[in-house]
């Protein structure tokens, strides 16, 4: 593994979990958008988004796998596979008063919930953090082996 490869590793991962916040924010600032789109000529909700990260490299198991054995790489780190819909129901609510009420009076909501996308906010916060930190360590030991020559 090169010197500069960590560097690499640590920055897709930070730009992966830019994308998890940034779809999070999407999702919270939609959560109450009954007119999303048009679908067949009438308006559905916002739909929830989700986002789907994948392995850069080979497969951690197989990474360890080549590394006993003397062969391989480090990896190469993690990137967005896509931005998906999440194919769950709409939420009903009771609004007979509201102009999207169907005859029944319901309204539907999107299906964001907002204690999930905290969660997915938190976690992906944390491991931008977290990666922030191997970045900054990665750069030290850089430094340092550059200071060896002096």
């Amino acid at each position: 593994m090169s010197g500069f490869q960590s560097l690499n590793i640590s920055g897709s991962a930070l730009t992966a979990q830019r994308v998890r916040m940034d779809v999070v924010s999407s999702n919270l600032a939609n959560m109450d958008t009954t007119r999303a789109k048009q679908v067949n000529g009438e308006w559905v909700p916002y739909r929830r988004k989700l986002v789907s990260l994948q392995s850069g490299g080979e497969s951690f198991s197989s990474l360890l796998h080549s590394k006993m054995n003397g062969t391989g790489s480090a990896g190469n780190g993690v990137k967005v596979s896509g931005v998906t819909e999440d194919p769950s129901a709409f939420n009903l609510v009771y609004d007979p008063e509201n102009p999207d009420a169907n005859k029944d009076g319901y309204v539907q909501k999107p299906n964001v919930d907002p204690l999930k996308e905290m969660v997915d906010l938190v976690s992906s916060t944390r491991s931008y953090e977290a990666n922030v930190t191997a970045l900054n360590a990665s750069k030290g030991m850089l430094l340092k082996a550059l200071e060896i020559g002096k």
